[in-house]
């Protein structure tokens, strides 16, 4: 009985979630369209079949997340690490900032920074308002609502789906033999929700983060420091040219980062992850569906960077990741797909 009930709140507590996302994104629309109606923005409606197709991978995704979680792949308390703090300080932040949004949208300005953003050092690919994001990445108020508003975007399924990473990852270090003690490095670690999932997972785990944005990374920072645990060590730096030594991590992970990546970047990436993770370590890797295998929601992903400022998704729908892993050297590729999410997972070869 207890579990039914834990269940059942779970489930109460994702349809709040998903209700509040597609209210906030219907009211948000019908303000813009009177305030602010957005110039030759062409999207196509998905049709009943998709709509209905994608309920039921939303359901499917939560049920798996319930699974997981009675596999004891990760603690039930996870399930409702939800940081409301954080919503009732910054939702109406949120809000304030959607004008600057259609702003932005509607003068296709995608590299506008405020004055007292320092954008020197950085790749030019990074310095853009992802997501007409104000500053982009580079702002101490982007870190604060970036959460909030990947949790509308995905109607509350963003944490379910970034935590599909974690059985796999736990099955590699275990296959490995190195569960307790294993040093597991997250690229693009952003404000450090999948660390600090890792954390609950792996709680005798040695983590690290990298990120490009100091602001991201004291927002991390600030996250990580209000649960008990291990601190990771958090490092600014890019992913291209990662700051550890060869075959050092037991694991690595990263999550929604390679859709934000020219195809350069992301070989790159691939290359760097091959180069620090042990022989006999494992990658797990988490982003976007792509049209090699959901091509169901096509309509879905043209809409996506039509909508928000993602210049280079469209060649990331089509990217062969499987190939470039296989390419660089990893071996036992495998996907999964969840709801609007796709996994990789493969292992470098060990040693002889």
């Amino acid at each position: 009985m207890p579990d039914t009930i834990t269940k059942l709140a779970y489930q109460a507590l994702q349809q709040g979630k998903s209700y509040f996302g597609l209210a906030h994104k219907a009211v948000s629309t019908q303000v813009m369209q009177t305030v602010s109606p957005p110039k030759d923005l062409q999207t196509t409606p998905l049709d009943i079949k998709s709509l209905q197709l994608l309920q039921q991978r939303m359901g499917d995704l939560l049920e798996r997340d319930w699974q997981d979680t009675e596999a004891g792949v990760y603690p039930k308390e996870l399930l409702f690490d939800n940081p409301w703090d954080d919503f009732f300080r910054f939702y109406p932040l949120v809000c304030l900032d959607l004008p600057q949004i259609w702003e932005r949208l509607n003068k296709r300005d995608h590299h506008r920074f405020s004055d007292d953003i320092d954008t020197a050092g950085y790749p030019k690919y990074y310095l853009q308002n992802f997501h007409h994001q104000t500053d982009g990445y580079l702002s101490d108020m982007s870190a604060n609502l970036y959460d909030l508003q990947v949790e509308i975007l995905f109607n509350g399924t963003a944490d379910p789906m970034r935590r599909r990473i974690l059985a796999p990852l736990k099955q590699g270090l275990a296959a490995a033999g190195v569960e307790d003690g294993a040093k597991v490095l997250d690229v693009a670690c952003g404000t450090g929700r999948t660390l600090g999932m890792i954390r609950d997972a792996l709680p005798k785990t040695s983590l690290y983060g990298v990120d490009l944005s100091p602001t991201y990374l004291r927002k991390a920072n600030e996250n990580l420091l209000a649960k008990p645990g291990l601190l990771p060590q958090l490092v600014q730096a890019n992913g291209e040219s990662l700051p550890f030594v060869d075959n050092y991590f037991d694991g690595v992970v990263s999550v929604f980062l390679f859709h934000e990546l020219p195809a350069v970047a992301r070989q790159n990436v691939i290359n760097e992850m091959y180069r620090v993770v042990k022989p006999g370590g494992t990658v797990v890797l988490c982003d976007s569906i792509q049209r090699l295998d959901s091509p169901e929601f096509e309509a879905a992903m043209e809409n996506f960077p039509a909508m928000f400022h993602e210049p280079y998704y469209r060649h990331y729908t089509t990217d062969d990741l499987n190939l470039r892993l296989t390419d660089v050297g990893f071996e036992s590729v495998s996907n999964q797909v969840h709801f609007m999410s796709k996994y990789w997972v493969c292992r470098k070869p060990a040693a002889v």
